[in-house]
């Protein structure tokens, strides 16, 4: 198994060419997957697994297991689509016969509405890194373009300094797939990254880095800032704030579009900034402005007031 996985790992990056962010979770899901069979037994021969021995009773009983550990029903949907990629390449290389994993099927969607700060409480969330330090500098940036653009924390993190125009307003974005997008950027968020890029100049001469990091945004080290130090960073002025608790650095990305769509914005143009492949993603917005009228209406038709 251990080979067939460093194979697997080579044709993500060389042919599928996905994203390191994409990359990173098929291997924990499959990892976990194979860790999974070792406790159980399941698809074991000889002490070791083998991806002949895998049945569709190992993967449902690893769906109950990530069940019983509270994954919701989207992580487990993730998880199954990785396994189903890596037996489906299994099969192309003439490793086993079936790909079993296609005859599980998927666990039942939830339709569960996105988290989102209202205009006022995402103001107060920007307002609120002290802009005279690297630090500071660094953290306003980030969030004002987050929420300017909408761009994934992955999209953020790889984000080159001449990605920006400034001149024509725009940002230029690699998202899933490598596929390159162009989302307009507010003014606030091009004054705050002209306000920081003095400081990212400073560190850099400072920590003497080498090579010195193309990505713009950096740690205090003068490394690239990864992912999981943006989320840490956005955690950081959510978590300690007073912000509604079912709020995450994701809630930011459902902020920029709710806001857009409440103030008039077509699906469409919401679908192209977010680099969403299909509409029916974007459509769960719908939902929010929806809630909105009926809240909306119940507290002012005087009608609608009474006990329905």
């Amino acid at each position: 198994m251990k080979n067939a996985i460093q194979e697997f790992s080579v044709y993500l990056k060389v042919e599928k060419n996905v994203s390191i962010h994409t990359f990173s979770n098929y291997l924990h899901d499959i990892n976990q997957f194979v860790e999974f069979l070792k406790k159980t037994g399941h698809g074991i021969e000889n002490g070791e697994v083998k991806p002949e021995k895998v049945d569709r009773l190992a993967i449902r009983s690893f769906l109950g297991y990530l069940h019983q550990a509270a994954n919701s029903s989207a992580t487990m949907t993730r998880k199954l689509s990785s396994l189903s990629t890596f037996f489906k390449f299994l099969c192309r290389e003439g490793r086993i016969e079936e790909n079993v994993v296609k005859s599980v099927p998927r666990p039942q969607k939830t339709n569960k509405l996105p988290t989102f700060l209202s205009v006022d409480e995402m103001f107060r969330l920007l307002d609120l890194p002290n802009p005279r330090s690297f630090i500071g500098a660094r953290d306003r940036a980030i969030l004002e373009l987050f929420y300017s653009t909408g761009m994934r924390i992955s999209e953020l993190s790889q984000l080159m300094q001449e990605d920006i125009d400034v001149k024509r307003g725009t940002v230029k974005v690699f998202g899933k797939g490598s596929k390159e997008r162009l989302i307009p950027v507010g003014q606030k968020a091009i004054e705050a990254i002209h306000k920081y890029l003095p400081f990212r100049k400073d560190r850099i001469k400072d920590q003497n880095p080498d090579p010195v990091p193309e990505v713009l945004f950096l740690n205090f080290r003068a490394s690239a800032l990864s992912i999981r130090g943006i989320r840490k960073i956005l955690e950081k002025y959510i978590k300690g704030n007073a912000f509604p608790a079912n709020i995450s650095p994701h809630s930011l990305r459902h902020s920029f579009a709710t806001h857009l769509l409440s103030a008039g914005a077509d699906l469409r143009t919401i679908q192209e900034m977010l680099g969403h492949s299909s509409l029916s993603t974007t459509q769960k917005y719908t939902h929010l402005s929806i809630d909105k009228l009926t809240e909306v209406y119940d507290k002012t038709h005087p009608r609608a007031r009474q006990k329905r």
